[in-house]
């Protein structure tokens, strides 16, 4: 492979870690894929005067954003359902909707339609969990960005599958395929306490541990959940979670609101990964997470939007202000949750979720360039006393110019390089005119 050398050079770079730190007028050295060097700026020019010089002098670069918990393709049904409690909007509208349309064809235009708004936002990897994984990550692989995906497991029939059986063997296949992708991972996913049985649930570790998976799960999301659980088998979710032997250091899980003193040191100690998905929670009236009480206990807390049909949107910019006002207001102590820690939990607290952190996640010698360029240039964002501060509660996607992955760059001043926006913008309405002509189930 030919070698090739970059240098980019930003007015403040964050590298996430360590913690806290900012550097003024630095560069980041890229050879091919990788981060060999970081350097004050003039020291790059001088020792790398062939690479390709990239000047950014008003922008803040930081690792690229990570979305921790996604359902992409359902940015089709964007707009779809809103203003419902979250079990009406998915009884009686989503899993209506999906039963009529998503089939491979959706799933591609929806995923790029998601990749692209993502990608125009700074994110950089997302970890997905819906139907079709093989086409989402073929998908991804193609438009630039990294991802996992999960393999998704429930207990009744769906587009994807009719039996419990056929949702392993068809997962599996994905893995399989999916192993030959480069910047594709792959998770086992079951879709939540209430609509997988324990036996499933023993099957879906059984194949997590065998494959060494991280398991992806929504739990704890809403009191109907907590109070079906307890009709159903006399113990709240996490309690027979944890009997079953579910909370481990390869569960990400998903939500986790509405937990008592008890299941957050249960947490704590059995090493779980939560995704907070604070707009999503907001809107669909699903409760708050106690983020602060979760961070406190040494828990890994990372941040996800959920799907543009339940926040509307995958902007990380949003999660990342929503969580920090949240969690102040929440523990009425305006030192919640500063800026530095809402970042990391965008960056390094999702890869290590991933268990991607020795790739991605922070701007390190040796990692994946996974990268996003900020211009701070702007007005919502002038003056800047405090870049970091200035990116989460002041600073927009719209302000994200560039981004690189795996040392590649799908968006170059504000322009996608492997995706055909007008073609992404032309079958997403084109959807939206079918379904909307269907009737809204």
């Amino acid at each position: 492979m030919n070698k090739h050398l970059s240098t980019i050079s930003a007015r403040w770079v964050v590298p996430v870690e360590p913690a806290g730190e900012v550097l003024h007028q630095h560069s980041v050295v890229v050879e091919n894929d990788k981060i060999i060097a970081i350097y004050p700026t003039a020291t790059a020019k001088e020792k790398f005067p062939a690479a390709e010089q990239i000047d950014l002098p008003h922008h803040a670069l930081i690792p690229g954003l990570i979305n921790a918990h996604t359902h992409a393709a359902m940015s089709l049904f964007r707009g779809l359902a809103d203003d419902l409690s979250l079990m009406d909007w998915l009884n009686n509208h989503i899993w209506p909707a999906e039963t009529k349309w998503v089939d491979p064809e959706f799933m591609r235009d929806g995923a790029e339609l998601a990749i692209a708004e993502m990608l125009l936002s700074g994110t950089t990897c997302f970890n997905d969990m819906y139907f079709y994984p093989d086409i989402v990550a073929a998908t991804a692989q193609e438009s630039g960005i990294r991802a996992c995906v999960g393999m998704p497991v429930l207990d009744f029939p769906t587009v994807w599958a009719a039996t419990v059986d056929e949702y392993f063997s068809k997962g599996i296949a994905a893995h399989d395929e999916i192993k030959s992708l480069s910047a594709v991972e792959t998770t086992m996913a079951p879709h939540a306490p209430y609509t997988v049985s324990d036996e499933t649930l023993k099957q879906a570790l059984t194949y997590a541990d065998e494959l060494q998976l991280h398991m992806h799960m929504h739990v704890h999301e809403t009191t109907a959940e907590i109070a079906g659980s307890m009709e159903q088998c006399g113990l709240r979710p996490m309690a027979r979670l944890n009997d079953l032997g579910v909370l481990n250091p390869r569960l990400i899980a998903v939500h986790m609101v509405h937990l008592t003193d008890e299941e957050i040191e249960l947490a704590a100690q059995t090493g779980l990964h939560v995704v907070h998905c604070p707009s999503s929670n907001q809107k669909l009236a699903s409760g708050t997470c106690r983020v602060a009480d979760l961070i406190s206990a040494g828990i890994n807390v990372c941040l996800g939007t959920d799907s543009a049909a339940s926040n509307n949107n995958l902007d990380m910019f949003n999660e990342m202000r929503s969580a920090a006002l949240i969690a102040k207001n929440l523990t009425a102590d305006a030192t919640t949750l500063p800026a530095a820690r809402v970042l990391e939990m965008a960056t390094i607290n999702g890869a290590k979720a991933l268990n991607l952190q020795e790739q991605t996640g922070s701007i390190r010698v040796g990692k994946y360039a996974d990268l996003t360029a900020i211009d701070l240039h702007h007005i919502a964002t002038q003056p800047v006393y405090d870049p970091v501060s200035q990116i989460v509660f002041s600073a927009s996607r719209d302000q994200v110019s560039d981004v690189w992955v795996n040392g590649h760059r799908p968006l170059r001043n504000h322009n996608l390089s492997r995706l055909d926006i007008d073609r992404v913008l032309y079958k997403a309405a084109s959807w939206g005119e079918k379904i909307a002509a269907a009737g809204n189930p």
